[in-house]
C-alpha cells in the first residue's frame, strides 16, 4: 500500500513540474513552420497514429498528410493558427507520407518522405480537386438552375393568375411546390423569428401563400402576395445570369440540400397547410442527384463510398413513395405511420452520413 502511494505521489510530482516549464514534448509532436515542414519525424509501423501538429511559424495555415508520389491527402489540419497545436488522427498503412505545408503568403512545402513498409491497408489518400476541376461542374450548376427558374416563373405567374381570378385550387401550388429550391428568403422564406409570426407583413413568398390558402383567406387578400411573389422570382430570374457560384458551395450542397429536408420538411415544420413536405423532400433529393450527377466525374475515383450514396437515396425515394393516399396523393408528415416516420428518418440520416465527406472531397484545394 506504501509503495502503491509513493507511486501515485511521484506520478502527481512528475506532472506538476512538467507544467511548470520543463516539460517533454508529446508523442508524434510534428513541428511545421514556414522554414520548414515536419522534418524528423518517423513511424515505427502501421496503424491509427495521432500527430499533433505545431506550428511555429508567424502565419496560419494547413498541413496536409499526403502521397507524395501524387499529391493525394491523407489527412489534413485547417486553420493551424501561429504558436497552436492541433491533432491530426489516421489509420496509416503501408506506404510513402509526407507533410504538406500550405502558409498564407507563402508557396506549398513538402517536408521529407517517411516510408512505411508492408502490405497494409489505412485511410486511403484522396487526390486534391483544383478550382480548374470546379469550373465545368460549375457552368453545368448554373444552366440547370436557370432552367428551373424560367419554369419556375411561368408556374408563379399561372398561380398569381388563379389568384386574382378567385381560383384557389390546389393543383396549380402543387406543381410550383416541386420547383422550388433553396431560393431567397423573399420567395421560399419562413415566419420563424419575425414579430407576429405568420400575421407578420413582413412574410412574404409561396409559404406565406400556401398559408393563406388554406386558411381560408381570401382571393383579394391573397392577390398581392402572389404577385408580390411572381414578381420577386422574375426578379431572381434576371439577376442569375451575373450571378456567380462559389465553388466550394457545390459539393457543399450535395450534404445541406437533404439535410435542410431532414430538419424542415420530414419534420413537418415547413407544411403550412398543404400537407405536401414529403413531396417537398422528393424535390431535395432530385436537386441533390443533379448535384452528384454534375460531380460524379470528380468523385467516382475518389470517393470509394458513392455507391452507397445512391443506395440510399433510391431507398429514401422507395419510402417516400410508399406513403401515399389512395388516390397517389402525397401524406402529411403528422399522417404517417410512426413505423413509417421512423424508416424514413433513418434513411435520410443515413443517406446524409454518406453525403458528408463529398463536401471534403470536392474543395478546391492549391497543389
Amino acid at each position: 500500500m506504501r509503495r502503491a502511494a509513493l507511486t501515485a505521489v511521484l506520478a502527481l510530482t512528475a506532472g506538476v513540474l512538467a507544467g511548470c516549464g520543463g516539460s517533454a514534448p508529446p508523442a508524434n509532436l510534428v513541428s511545421v513552420s514556414n522554414g520548414g515542414c515536419g522534418a524528423g519525424w518517423q513511424l515505427a509501423g502501421p496503424g491509427w497514429q495521432t500527430f499533433q501538429i505545431y506550428n511555429g511559424a508567424a502565419e496560419g495555415g494547413e498541413v496536409d498528410l499526403i502521397d507524395p508520389a501524387n499529391g493525394a491527402i491523407y489527412a489534413e489540419v485547417n486553420g493551424l493558427g501561429p504558436g497552436t497545436t492541433s491533432p491530426m488522427s489516421l489509420d496509416v498503412g503501408s506506404g510513402s507520407y509526407a507533410f504538406r505545408c500550405l502558409f498564407d503568403d507563402y508557396d506549398p512545402m513538402t517536408g521529407p518522405t517517411v516510408v512505411v513498409a508492408g502490405h497494409t491497408r489505412g485511410t486511403p489518400a484522396i487526390l486534391p480537386i483544383t478550382s480548374n476541376d470546379l469550373i465545368a461542374p460549375a457552368n453545368q450548376y448554373h444552366a440547370y438552375v436557370t432552367a428551373g427558374l424560367n419554369t419556375l416563373v411561368s408556374q408563379a405567374d399561372a398561380l398569381a393568375a388563379d389568384v386574382r381570378g378567385g381560383n384557389l385550387t390546389y393543383e396549380r401550388l402543387g406543381a410550383a411546390y416541386d420547383s422550388f429550391g433553396n431560393f431567397d428568403d423573399e420567395i421560399d422564406g419562413r415566419p420563424d423569428g419575425l414579430a407576429g409570426g405568420v400575421n407578420s407583413p413582413q412574410w412574404t413568398g409561396f409559404y406565406r401563400l400556401e398559408y393563406g390558402l388554406w386558411h381560408g383567406q381570401s382571393a383579394a387578400a391573397l392577390t398581392s402576395v402572389a404577385d408580390t411573389l411572381a414578381a420577386n422570382i422574375r426578379a431572381l430570374r434576371t439577376s442569375w445570369p451575373s450571378t456567380e457560384i462559389n465553388l466550394l458551395d457545390i459539393g457543399l450542397r450535395t450534404h445541406e440540400i437533404l439535410e435542410n429536408a431532414l430538419e424542415f420538411q420530414l419534420t413537418g415544420h415547413d407544411d403550412y397547410g398543404s400537407g405536401s413536405t414529403l413531396a417537398t423532400t422528393q424535390a431535395n433529393i432530385q436537386g441533390t442527384l443533379e448535384l452528384l450527377t454534375i460531380l460524379r466525374p470528380l468523385l467516382a475515383g475518389r470517393y470509394a463510398g458513392l455507391p452507397a450514396v445512391y443506395t440510399w437515396l433510391d431507398r429514401l425515394q422507395s419510402l417516400l413513395n410508399q406513403d401515399k393516399g389512395p388516390n397517389g396523393q402525397w401524406l402529411a408528415v403528422s399522417g404517417l405511420t410512426s413505423s413509417s416516420r421512423q424508416q424514413i428518418d433513418a434513411t435520410c440520416s443515413q443517406a446524409l452520413e454518406e453525403l458528408a465527406p463529398i463536401a471534403a472531397i470536392t474543395e478546391p484545394r492549391i497543389t
